[in-house]
């Protein structure tokens, strides 16, 4: 049932973006909801506005594909947005060995090594809920939240919303934030039984008003690939490259890689290998 309010409010909040014009329908007459209306919706998409109406209050359940893939069609999401649709609709079930609150996961040696051996660049392997699982040193020296973590351990949305250094360290600190909250929304649908994401989300949402509103917005982002930009208080003002690779059959973990995008970040990350987080025997 917590899905099928999920995907619920989901359908409202994109139904909101999309304005008659758009959708192809007349925009005559006072309008006293933003966007589309549910029968406008569920015209366009083929089904009744008695069954579209039961999916926005989270009472109707087990949506067929066709359904979920009109329904995206008329509401114009792209295909992070299409995927995370299907996710709240058809969400995994957990297996029958599958404990309700896992363990804490674990990177594989092989995993370890590999960050070892990137070691010219910052490197990090993530879970779904954005625990940071392991790091290579120039990661360490590249965040410094992630040694200084509070109680919770290590997580890159932890940081980035409650660290108050993270305002400073990321210049376009909203534009990440955002971005963030994409990510956790996508994961908390693909991963609906990782217990400690959801706790993550509450923590966060008693913890940061920013999060609460933005969370409230219903994005979502697949994380990919991009660049981030870094005012560093040892290396200045650089930016880095970053791929997301997932690492099969290792429970939803990902390895994600930063890359200098040019000479200015090279330095940076020169002076990074060379501080005492890098380099804590010297």
């Amino acid at each position: 049932m917590k899905q099928a309010r999920e995907l619920g409010r989901f359908l409202r909040s994109r139904r909101s973006h999309v304005t008659p014009e758009a959708a192809g329908v007349s925009a005559l007459g006072r309008r006293r909801v933003p966007g589309l209306r549910r029968e406008e919706v569920a015209g366009l998409a083929g089904v009744s506005t008695v069954y579209y109406t039961r999916l926005e209050q989270g009472r109707a359940t087990n949506p067929s594909d066709a359904v979920l893939d009109a329904l995206a069609r008329v509401l114009r999401l792209d295909a992070t947005e299409r995927a995370h649709l299907h996710d709240l609709a058809h969400p995994p079930q957990r297996r029958p060995t599958e404990s309700p609150h896992p363990a804490a996961q674990r990177v594989r040696a092989d995993v370890r090594r590999l960050l070892a051996a990137v070691g010219a660049v910052p490197a990090y392997v993530l879970d779904p809920g954005m625990d940071v699982l392991a790091a290579n040193a120039l990661a360490l020296a590249l965040v410094p939240g992630l040694t200084g973590a509070p109680a919770g351990g290590p997580n890159i949305a932890r940081h980035i919303f409650l660290d108050a250094s993270a305002r400073s360290l990321y210049p376009q600190w909203d534009q990440l934030a955002r971005q963030t909250i994409g990510y956790l929304r996508f994961s908390a649908a693909r991963h609906a039984h990782h217990s400690p994401l959801g706790h993550l989300v509450a923590e966060l949402s008693a913890h940061s008003p920013e999060f609460r509103i933005l969370w409230a917005a219903q994005d979502v982002q697949e994380k990919t690939y991009g660049t981030k930009s870094f005012n560093h208080p040892l290396a200045g003002r650089f930016d880095l490259a970053y791929e997301t690779l997932s690492l099969p059959g290792d429970e939803g973990q990902s390895l994600v890689v930063f890359t200098a995008v040019d000479g200015t970040a090279e330095s940076a990350l020169k002076r990074l290998g060379d501080s005492p987080v890098a380099c804590p025997r010297r």
